[in-house]
């Protein structure tokens, strides 16, 4: 199996969004999103699947020395292998490949937020970061673009936590700021133990509409002339429009289930809004 073969299936294989709004771009850009979004993949799996903290720790700093082989021209994992191709073409920064390892590593340290300002730092390192990096594969010519990138990462993380509460929470982790738990009167107790109520529908609507605030605030500013070449991220933010309208359709009863589209409706999205957007 090759690289790219490999990063091919485990972008498949993993279900994602994201997969559907790669189909449609040209080879060799698709070649280097797709190493991209494996890499994210193999590193959230450390945090995600790996019990032992020592263990995920030893893994991701592995990780980090394999983000410096690729720098140096000796990456040893088939997704390394993959990245140091894509980064010939590619601007691929090897800080901003860290970043997105920093974050994964912050799920290790802390399990709660305060508030929206340290949530959204580790929004900027798990989310903005990658779509920064995405922009340069699909290509922009002005620079206004990179804001719209880090917008719209934003949207897509805040969409996730909505979405994965629940699961989030059997892992014992709640990414809703705490001083907003406080504020709508929702205990983490009901979180960690899915209680609903109607302050936790509140709390859930608060979350959606701050999410939908970035999807427009994105979107508002990405220049026309970058808006052709950045259409992976419009499928997206479609396809994940489309799942909060689902989540607020099912009334916020996300703590006990994880509500997500089917792959044929994705694809629909994601043909639909490539040819008009």
């Amino acid at each position: 199996m090759t690289p790219d073969q490999y990063c091919q299936e485990k972008s498949a294989a993993s279900g994602s969004s994201f997969y559907y709004s790669f189909l449609f771009l040209p080879a060799e850009r698709r070649r280097a999103i797709m190493a991209l979004y494996a890499f994210c993949r193999e590193v959230d799996d450390v945090v995600d699947e790996c019990h032992d903290l020592a263990l995920a720790s030893t893994k991701l700093a592995w990780w980090r020395q394999e983000v410096e082989r690729i720098a140096a021209g000796q990456p040893e994992h088939p997704v390394g292998q993959a990245l140091q191709a894509a980064g010939r073409r590619f601007s691929l920064p090897r800080e901003q490949l860290l970043e997105i390892i920093d974050g994964m590593e912050m799920d290790l340290q802390q399990s709660r937020y305060l508030d929206f300002k340290g949530l959204s730092l580790y929004c900027y390192r798990v989310a903005s970061v990658v779509g920064l990096l995405s922009a340069e594969i699909f290509g922009y010519r002005d620079r206004a673009t990179l804001k719209y990138a880090h917008d719209l990462g934003m949207a897509f993380q805040l969409t996730n936590i909505v979405r994965d509460i629940g699961e989030d929470a059997r892992r014992g982790r709640i990414y809703i700021p705490m001083d907003e738990l406080k504020q709508f009167n929702v205990p983490a107790a009901d979180i960690l133990n899915s209680r609903y109520s109607d302050n936790f529908a509140a709390l859930m609507r608060f979350q959606v509409e701050r999410a939908e605030s970035y999807y427009d605030q994105a979107l508002g500013e990405l220049p026309a002339g970058d808006r052709k070449s950045q259409r992976p991220g419009i499928v997206m933010a479609a396809i994940y429009r489309t799942l909060l309208d689902e989540i607020k359709r099912e009334n916020y009863q996300v703590l006990h289930q994880r509500i997500a589209l089917t792959p044929l409706r994705k694809l629909w999205l994601a043909w639909k809004t490539w040819m008009f957007a």
